[in-house]
Parts: C-alpha cells; sequence; structure tokens
C-alpha cells in the first residue's frame, strides 16, 4: 500500500480569550476519532497584542489501522515553505505568518478573518499607526495557494459564539484536511459547554467556506456629502458629551466658512476640530475613569460573574503642569512661568494608586470630573482654543489658494495630543511647522510648501523629542524643558 509521503501540516495564530486551545483540541480530537495519526504543540504568545499564541498540529492522512502498527515521525515545530494550512484569527496575524513564510503559493491554504484588533505597535504611534488591510488582502491573493477571508468575528457574534467555531468551520468547509464534517462537530460536542453555539458558529463558517452561502455585499463607501455629514453628528455627539451645547453651538460656528468649499477638506478639519476640541485633560480623564460603563466593560473583560467583586486601581502622576490646566487662567499662567523659570516642570509628579472601585478613590476621582463646568475659565481651555483659532486661521487662509496645502496644514493638527509632557512636545513640533513652513515658507511654489509640510509634520510624529524635525526644519526643536535635565 503507498502511504502518503508527509503529514499535513496546520498553524494556527490566535489572540487571547478566542479559543485556540480549545480549537486545537477540536481538531486533535476530530484526528483520533477519525483514526489518523495526529500531534499538537503551542507556543504562548506575549501581552499586550504583540503578538498571538501559536498552536502547531500535524496530521498524516493515513488510517492507524493501515500503518501495521508503525507511527509516522511528526515534527512539534513549523517550518517556512511547509505549511498546508495557516490559519489566523486576525488580519494582521495574517500577515505576520505571511511576512515569516508561512504561505507559499505552491502549497498553503490562508484561513483567516478579516476584522481588525489593533497591535500595540499600531497604537503607540502618534497619528494614525493602523496598517492597511487591503495591503494584507492583496498579499493573501498572491501568496496563498487558496484563501478563506471573511469577518469571522461578526460571524460568531451572530452566532453567540467566540470565533474559534467559525474558524474551525472555515477548515472543514475549505476540504483541505482529511476530515469530515460529522466527526468535527462531533469533536465539538464531546467538548460540553456552549457546544450548541459553537455548532451554530462551525456551521456558518463550514457553509461559507464550503460555498453554499454568500456573505452580503459590503456597502459602496459613502459619498462625500454624506461621510460629511456623518463626521458632523459624531463631532457634535463627542462635544456635546465633553462640554455640552454651548460647545457644540461653537463648533458648528466653527466649521462654517468651510461648509461651502470642498467637502474633502470640510470633512477632514470637522474631524480634526472636534477631536481638538475635545482634548484631553485631567477632568476629561476623570470622567472617562469614574464611568459606569467603564466598570462594566472591566468586568466583562475579566469574565467577573454577577456578585463577583472587582478591585479596579488606576495609577495616576499628576504635576504642575495638570495643576496649572485647571487654574483660571491668569493663576495658571503664573504658575507655569514660575514652574519654567526655575525648571519645576517635572519637579513635582507625584505618583498615586487610587482604587477607583472604592467609594473614597472613586468620590475622590469624581470630584475633578466635577469641574467640568469650570473649565471654559481654566488656563489649558484659554491656551488650546487660542491654538485652535490659529490653526483654523491659517487652514482657511490656504483653502482660498490651494486645496492640497489647506489639507496639509490641517493634517498638523494630529500634533496635538495628550496633556503633561507628550502635549508640550505636540505643541511645539506644531508651532515649529507652523513658523517655518506655514507663515514664513521658505518657497512661494504651494505645492512645494506642501510638500514641505507633510515632510515635517511626518517626521514630527516619527520621532516626538523633535530630533527628526529639527533635521528637516534645518534648526533646532525647542520645547519648554526643565532646566538641568538631560
Amino acid at each position: 500500500m503507498n502511504l502518503p509521503e508527509r503529514p499535513i501540516t496546520i498553524l494556527i495564530a490566535a489572540l487571547g480569550g478566542e479559543g485556540g486551545g480549545v480549537m486545537a483540541d477540536w481538531l486533535m480530537e476530530a484526528a483520533t476519532v477519525a483514526g489518523y495519526p495526529a500531534q499538537a504543540t503551542s507556543i504562548p504568545g506575549v501581552a499586550q497584542r504583540t503578538g498571538a499564541t501559536t498552536y502547531y498540529l500535524e496530521i498524516f492522512p493515513a488510517l492507524r489501522s493501515a500503518l501495521g502498527g508503525k507511527e509516522p515521525v511528526l515534527s512539534l515545530t513549523p517550518s517556512p515553505g511547509n505549511v498546508d494550512v495557516m490559519v489566523a484569527s486576525e488580519l494582521v496575524e495574517a500577515g505576520r505568518a505571511m511576512q515569516n513564510g508561512y504561505v507559499s503559493p505552491e502549497r498553503t491554504t490562508l484561513i483567516a478573518s478579516t476584522h481588525r484588533i489593533y497591535a500595540t505597535v499600531e497604537k503607540m504611534q502618534m497619528a494614525d499607526g493602523r496598517f492597511e488591510s487591503a495591503r494584507v488582502i492583496g498579499a493573501a491573493a498572491q501568496l496563498a495557494r487558496q484563501s478563506v477571508l471573511f469577518d469571522m468575528r461578526k460571524l460568531a457574534q451572530e452566532s453567540g459564539t467566540v470565533i474559534n467555531a467559525v474558524l474551525f468551520g472555515a477548515m472543514a468547509g475549505s476540504r483541505v484536511l482529511p476530515l469530515s464534517r460529522e466527526a468535527c462537530e462531533q469533536a465539538i460536542r464531546h467538548g460540553g459547554r456552549g457546544a450548541e453555539a459553537s455548532l451554530r458558529g462551525f456551521a456558518a463558517g463550514y457553509e461559507i467556506a464550503a460555498g453554499s452561502r454568500t456573505l452580503p455585499a459590503e456597502a459602496a463607501p459613502p459619498a462625500r456629502a454624506t461621510e460629511l455629514q456623518e463626521i458632523l453628528r459624531l463631532g457634535k455627539e463627542r462635544l456635546r458629551d465633553y462640554q455640552g451645547e454651548r460647545y457644540v453651538a461653537l463648533y458648528e460656528e466653527r466649521l462654517q466658512p468651510f461648509l461651502a468649499g470642498d467637502p474633502k477638506l470640510a470633512a477632514e478639519v470637522a474631524r480634526l476640530l472636534a477631536v481638538w476640541m475635545s482634548f484631553e485633560d485631567i477632568i476629561r480623564v476623570a470622567d472617562l475613569k469614574t464611568r459606569s460603563s467603564r466598570f462594566q466593560r472591566i468586568r466583562k473583560e475579566v469574565g467577573a460573574k454577577s456578585g463577583e467583586p472587582v478591585v479596579v486601581i488606576d495609577y495616576l502622576k499628576p504635576g504642575v503642569e495638570e495643576f496649572a490646566s485647571i487654574l483660571p487662567a491668569s493663576l495658571g499662567r503664573r504658575l507655569l512661568a514660575w514652574a519654567e523659570r526655575r525648571g519645576k516642570l517635572d519637579a513635582y509628579n507625584v505618583g498615586m494608586h487610587i482604587r477607583t472601585s472604592g467609594v473614597v478613590g472613586y468620590l475622590l476621582v469624581r470630584s475633578l470630573a466635577w469641574l467640568r463646568p469650570l473649565r471654559p475659565f481654566s488656563h489649558r481651555y484659554r491656551e488650546e482654543q487660542a491654538l485652535i483659532e490659529r490653526w483654523l486661521a491659517e487652514v482657511a487662509g490656504a483653502a482660498k489658494r490651494d486645496t492640497r496645502l489647506a489639507l496639509e496644514i490641517a493634517a498638523c493638527a494630529n500634533l496635538i495630543k495628550g496633556y503633561g509632557e507628550t502635549h508640550r512636545r505636540g505643541k511645539a513640533n506644531f508651532l515649529a511647522i507652523v513658523d517655518a513652513l506655514v507663515e514664513n515658507p521658505a518657497t512661494a511654489d504651494l505645492h512645494e510648501q506642501a510638500a514641505a509640510i507633510r515632510k515635517a509634520r511626518e517626521a514630527a510624529l516619527a520621532d516626538p523629542e523633535g530630533k527628526a524635525l529639527g533635521s528637516t526644519l534645518g534648526k533646532p526643536v525647542v520645547w519648554l524643558k526643565p532646566v538641568g535635565r538631560t
């Protein structure tokens, strides 16, 4: 009897809480029940979304009864170019697998969900650091022998289960495994708790991969006018929550000069303005940390049952700037000037661990949120509004000359974020670009000016310390730094 030359190799990359280990167990159970020799190993991933836990399985596609008592030698680890089935529970995990050589056009069937759970490196970026999903999908079309890609998380939610069930169904439905649907379903049933929901998810994934069910066509991208209206709606909602109806009216007033012009510019200004006007100060941070929705989310994330206590401890490190930001404008200005002269801006930062799930800690933090009505009189509020008005004037002036230039100036608002030292650096970078390239450009060519602003902005976002921006501008960027510190 001619035996297969090699086993079928399966590599699974799943994030924490997605049931990757359970799915590996299902595969082993189905293979064992079907009579095939199989082996599985796992390599734990690391925390904070810097990588998935991987599970590697090998199934020898010959019945054990036909081997005459012999056992195949199976490997414990995958090797690039030798993976038959690559399974990824999230799109960029599929991209990692392709980058590492585990997906090949001669051999690999790629099964992956197209939804995104952003990696730590994406969140760390100063601006939008998200990886382009279209690049991964395009690479899959070139690098995989066959690819099964759709939003499996959404399907899992509709089925009331976890994504591993849908992934398992897609594997079975793609028909790359020597396992029958019945054997796979039986393995799920043996899992016990939650089997019925898992079977629903399995069936949904199986039918899509097998071609017996089609996904609804994705809606076409919204027209510019519709996109603008949606941004305006979300912006007003955000600012209403931040400071109330009068603040929303100010938002609308500021946008009026742009609404009759280029819709792309209007949408971008509306988006950036809403974010900037809802700047982070300690009032906002305290409000978000003490909302009931936050505690509900934390309970859900840790899987707390009804009645089980969950302790939440927040780490805060306020300093002179945070204190000055909520003082009346004149007092805040004087305090900061005193701290700057003496190099004390970062000298009094005090680390505090506050148990916000307890009554005392909650009331302590919540009391800061109750300062919201006084925010318009604060130093930070006055400072931000003046900077916003300057930015809007520059964008509006540029829009009369060239839309591309106006868009580049508008995008500089991405540099302003956070509070404390982060805000200090971002503001310094913003002002350096405005002073050198917006108000005093070295060229009269509008396209060259726009390109120079874009280059400088990208340098500032890549290096918040200001060194890269200083090289681009040809002079150092100075941000308010305490004397004597390095």
